[in-house]
């Protein structure tokens, strides 16, 4: 997959020389909180034409829907800019996230950091960071750290998740909101977090983060435990020593 961390990196570039040239009026707000520019745009395709050039028979679900053709046998969730509120207001972590599903399951995922010149990966034999394979963290509940995104659309859950949160600052070492799903999921499959949680997500923000979590050793569910997470309404990832655990905090809320 040389080809792909050339054209993950290539995208990067384009998007850090852009980042300070963005104005307000190339901006759009796509729904509540939903902000889209044309780096966002031309991102998109460009990863449309150089994965098509790797894989010319996949199908993709891309977030801008610049392209979207519809293949069950081999298909790519895609999102350019994951963190695109963090990229137009000047910070770092945003990331470009793709996942590759052959017969409706993961077989390949990255996660490019651009400011950081990271790039996540995981196959069949495991995951990797610039090449270096690594696993998820052991750390138990009282000893971890935590990842998570505030509902910024629908707010009918505010009280159950502020409650959750509530108990976690008590039972864990912090928890800690980087404004990108798939940094938080990569972060949490090498071991910068030890979970992470979220509801009302797409398949752009999570696919490729999912299996990278699960592919270093990690557990990922919806919150009641189902396998559905990525076409679903949550997601939970943790390490073995602590899924359980937040499993058990989260039931006890009305979600």
């Amino acid at each position: 997959m040389n080809h792909i961390s050339t054209l993950l990196r290539t995208i990067g570039e384009f998007q850090l020389q852009e980042q300070t040239k963005v104005t307000s009026g190339q901006i759009e707000e796509k729904s509540l909180n939903q902000l889209v520019s044309y780096v966002d745009i031309e991102s998109e395709k460009m990863l449309v034409e150089g994965l098509l050039k790797i894989t010319p028979n996949a199908g993709f679900l891309t977030e801008e829907e610049t392209t979207t053709i519809r293949k069950e046998e081999q298909y790519w969730i895609i999102d350019p800019v994951d963190g695109t509120t963090n990229y137009l207001f000047g910070h770092t972590k945003f990331c470009i996230s793709i996942a590759l599903y052959e017969h409706q399951k993961p077989v390949y995922a990255a996660i490019y950091v651009p400011a950081d010149e990271e790039l996540f990966t995981a196959d069949e034999s495991g995951a990797y960071l610039n090449g270096e394979k690594f696993q998820c963290s052991t750390r138990k509940l009282t000893d971890s750290l935590l990842a998570t995104g505030f509902p910024y659309y629908k707010f009918d859950e505010m009280e159950a998740y502020l409650s959750l949160l509530k108990d976690l600052m008590q039972q864990t070492k912090g928890l800690r909101r980087m404004g990108s799903a798939a940094i938080d999921l990569a972060y949490t499959a090498i071991g910068r977090f030890d979970g992470f949680f979220e509801l009302n997500l797409s398949p752009w923000d999570i696919a490729g983060g999912a299996y990278i979590v699960q592919q270093a050793g990690g557990i990922v569910t919806d919150f009641n435990n189902g396998k559905d997470f990525v076409f679903g309404t949550s997601i939970l990832a943790g390490n073995p020593a602590i899924h359980a655990d937040l499993l058990r905090l989260i039931a006890a809320k009305d979600f």
